[in-house]
């Protein structure tokens, strides 16, 4: 799964490697300036004081001549000699200046949202720029633990245990499910119903897609594959009353998730919007979930926030998640809208449905083997 991001960023992994080999090999000025300094450090307790000062502070302090650093933000050449004497390298923004640009190159084209991607290449940027690394610890696994803890800040943005609030929440939970048509939004629901089953919870389907012909008959195919009740109307009703009327015979049935289907909305409809809008305002949904295809990249990651703009959801699942994903879309969805990824789809049977975990996605991706 995301075989195609994986790819890149063990790309980038090489490109630093690349600019930065060589670098625990002493040049001979700095060999010779470890050595002056050494030298210093046994005739001169003053000098020594200062240098140890620059090297603390990350800057030169001004020499007896007015001499001081031009820039306090890149290592001093008695910086660079001193790592060099203590078996130390330190990464500057010339080694990164060319991997950066491909690595952006690189998550732009899986297809990576651009303000994530600039975030991603901060987070590294300032993890790596002028860090000290014993020369055991190799510039690989330097690269892997920036990568690690940028991709996890994005990933894993407004994460929460879907189902501790299940269990937390009063019953029944009201769950609305939001997507365009096509996504496998209806599939979805069938799962979610099966894993819910799994862990002791009943649940209703409501079928809200009340413009679309067979909307009914497709729902109601799940419902009865599975032995759940579906509350449906005619086809033209008000999709919000329909939900309302699960909320209802749930509440008289004792049932513990009411399981809500909507039209599938193109982003672009403003009364299809408007009408999602209103299920959000009478229905008072517990959680709203948008509902995408893994691999539609970008368009998943301008539709969320679209989706979220109309009636605030509360996280995602990605279908087709098994298929052949750059994995551009699970890493941005969340970022963009400040709400978490909860599922993917894995598949065709009604088990095939996961809890995203952000630390496995990152795992996966940074993993060589």
């Amino acid at each position: 799964m995301f075989d195609g991001l994986k790819d890149k960023l063990s790309g980038f992994r090489e490109d630093v490697e690349e600019s930065t080999e060589g670098e625990d090999e002493a040049a001979p000025d700095d060999e010779a300036a470890a050595e002056s300094d050494e030298t210093d450090a046994s005739t001169d307790p003053v000098g020594d004081d200062s240098d140890a000062a620059a090297v603390e502070t990350g800057s030169d302090e001004p020499t007896a001549d007015g001499d001081s650093s031009s820039n306090d933000d890149e290592p001093s050449t008695f910086q660079r000699a001193k790592a060099f004497a203590t078996g130390r390298i330190i990464i500057e923004e010339e080694d990164l200046e060319e991997p950066l640009w491909n690595l952006e190159m690189a998550l732009l084209e899986s297809d990576v949202e651009m303000s994530v991607a600039e975030q991603i290449l901060d987070s590294v940027r300032e993890s790596m720029l002028g860090e000290s690394r014993k020369q055991v610890e190799t510039t690989g696994e330097l690269v892997e633990s920036a990568l690690h803890d940028a991709l996890l800040d994005v990933i894993a943005v407004g994460q929460f245990d879907f189902e501790q609030r299940i269990a937390e929440a009063d019953k029944p939970v009201t769950i609305v499910f939001t997507g365009v048509n096509g996504v496998g939004k209806t599939t979805s629901i069938a799962k979610l119903s099966e894993w819910l089953a799994d862990r002791g919870y009943s649940s209703v389907l409501a079928n809200g897609d009340t413009y679309r012909a067979g909307a009914n008959e497709q729902i109601r195919e799940h419902a009865d594959r599975l032995g759940r009740d579906l509350i449906s109307h005619d086809q033209g009703g008000d999709p919000a009353a329909v939900i309302y009327d699960g909320v209802e015979y749930a509440e008289a049935n004792d049932i513990d998730v009411v399981l809500g289907d909507t039209a599938g909305r193109l982003h672009t409809s403003d009364d299809l919007m408007a009408q999602l809008e209103k299920i959000d305002r009478v229905v008072d949904p517990d959680m709203t979930l948008f509902v995408d295809e893994a691999v539609a990249g970008q368009d998943a990651v301008n539709r969320a926030k679209e989706f979220d703009d109309a009636a605030a959801i509360d996280g995602a699942i990605l279908t087709k998640a098994d298929a052949d994903s750059s994995g551009g879309a699970a890493i941005s969805v969340a970022y963009v809208t400040g709400k978490p990824i909860l599922f993917l789809g894995t598949g065709q049977g009604y088990d095939d449905i996961t809890l995203f975990d952000p630390e496995d996605l990152v795992e996966s991706l940074l993993d060589e083997e």
